[in-house]
């Protein structure tokens, strides 16, 4: 087992707690799993939230132009950009 980024832990965690998704479940998450479409709970509204979110947790700052909808069609692409912010 490799050893989990620390903006892999954190998407794990605000996906669980934002959109109350079940822990087990996204633990199984890879990085070709998808998101945005494929889970219901993960609309247009859940965004900002967990966007929100992930800024508080991993004290970084994510501009509007930043975001567009390629970054939520998978798990690995989010835990990506979520890296890639990190600097």
């Amino acid at each position: 087992m490799t050893e989990q980024s620390q903006a892999d832990v954190a998407v794990r965690s605000v996906l669980v707690d934002v959109l109350g998704l079940d822990a087990e479940r996204v633990a199984g998450f890879d990085d070709d799993t998808a998101l945005f479409g494929a889970i219901p709970e993960l609309d247009s509204m859940a965004v900002a939230g967990l966007l929100t979110e992930l800024e508080d947790r991993m004290d970084i700052e994510i501009d509007d132009d930043d975001v567009d909808a390629e970054i939520f069609e998978t798990f690995g692409k989010l835990v990506a950009f979520a890296e890639a912010k990190q600097g």
